[in-house]
């Protein structure tokens, strides 16, 4: 069941809203125009706030989805983590789109919630006031995505390895904002 469930997740996963609902709607590609990034940002930038909302929630629940179905079908809190990162993964690289995706952070958001909400609201408290401040998304997802460590090994160690290899995937992924935020060329809203 397990495997199975992983396959589907990132088959899942694998589906681009932003991509989608560009094509849907006539917009410019995201990974062709903007910041590059097959995201809600990036479809703000691009298309606006309806178009950016519906990209954040098709994201969002494509990484809870799969952890929802993993847990009625009584797989482990672990397992129904990997499940998460395999949507998260097929999120990165989609099937579909030449492997060529966002870069997870609703997903990652949706699949924390649905293991562990206090430490998906964390999360998000964290995203917010991180972003109020600096006005930088990805340096409120770089925030964001550690703080939910130390919690989970606190009050669901089951889950910590599966967080720690994708928060390391989350942050890799956002390695050019990261060069761009040390050089002071990211972009604020």
């Amino acid at each position: 069941m397990f495997w199975l469930l992983a396959i589907l997740a990132y088959l899942l996963g694998s589906l681009s809203f932003a991509i989608l609902l560009s094509r849907l709607t006539g917009n410019p590609d995201p990974r062709m125009s903007g910041s590059g990034n097959a995201g809600a940002t990036n479809m703000l930038r691009l298309a606006g706030k309806k178009l950016a909302i519906l990209t954040l929630l098709g994201d969002f629940c494509k990484g809870l989805l799969p952890v929802l179905v993993a847990s009625a079908a009584g797989l482990s809190l672990q397992d129904q983590a990997w499940v998460g990162v395999c949507a998260v993964i097929g999120h990165l690289f989609p099937l579909y789109f030449r492997f060529r995706g966002g870069k997870g952070v609703a997903t990652a958001a949706g699949m924390l919630l649905g293991l562990y909400p206090p430490a998906a609201l964390m999360a998000v408290c964290a995203w917010l006031l991180t972003f109020y401040l600096t006005r930088t998304s990805s340096l409120a997802a770089l925030i964001a995505t550690p703080l939910t460590l130390p919690l989970l090994a606190w009050q669901e160690p089951a889950a910590l390895l599966p967080m720690c290899a994708l928060t390391g995937m989350i942050v890799w992924r956002h390695r050019g904002n990261l060069r761009d935020l040390f050089a002071g060329r990211e972009r604020h809203f």
